[in-house]
Order: C-alpha cells, then sequence, then structure tokens
C-alpha cells in the first residue's frame, strides 16, 4: 500500500512524504498528484508484502521505472482514517557475493 496505491481520497491534504534517498520533501495531496503525473518514466509496482494495523502500514514493493527495479518500503501513517505521512525508501538491485553463496538462496 503507498499513496499510489490507495487513492487520493484516502491522503489527508495536509500529508507530507519523505523521499529519503533524494533527500527531498513532497508536501501537500495535490503536489504529491503533480509531481506523480510530470514523471515522464513508465511506472510498475509489484507489491511484495503489506504489513501493519490500525494508524500504521509497511509495503514492501518493486518500483520499476522504465524497466530498471527498485526494492522500496514504504511507510505510511494515518490520522482519523487518511493518510498522513509517507516515507519511502529504495535500494537498487545488487549482484549478491560469492563469499556468502553457501547460505543462501536467491529470490526473484
Amino acid at each position: 500500500m503507498t499513496c499510489v496505491a490507495i487513492g487520493d481520497a484516502s491522503i489527508a491534504g495536509t500529508v507530507a512524504m519523505p523521499i529519503v534517498a533524494a533527500g527531498e520533501r513532497i508536501r501537500g495531496r495535490r503536489n504529491i498528484q503533480a509531481s506523480r503525473f510530470a514523471q515522464p518514466n513508465k511506472k510498475r509496482f509489484t507489491v511484495r508484502r503489506i504489513l501493519g494495523a490500525a494508524d500504521l502500514w509497511i509495503t514492501e514493493f518493486v518500483l520499476t521505472y522504465d524497466g530498471q527495479p527498485s526494492y522500496s518500503v514504504s511507510i505510511m501513517e494515518l490520522k482519523e482514517g487518511k493518510v498522513s505521512r509517507e516515507t519511502q525508501y529504495f535500494g537498487d538491485a545488487f549482484e549478491p557475493g560469492s563469499s556468502r553463496a553457501q547460505w543462501v538462496e536467491r529470490m526473484r
């Protein structure tokens, strides 16, 4: 579940969305909407897991921009049933180290 996935009606007008990796924060539902439409990239979301209850929800997902996957976590805080803050963290995929190959199983 991310602000994108749940729809604009469930986002508080005063929402803040920090994008930690970019060192940015977007404030307000309209600014978040505008920033989504301004991005020229083709985006796809693949949700891997959603955990949460009440006013705190965490989503693990793969956000793919123009075919390039980025492993992502969204932390959503709700007030009065609406998203009041969403913090997103992104990590690019990398090849695993051969030194630990005997102890791991590959995920895809």
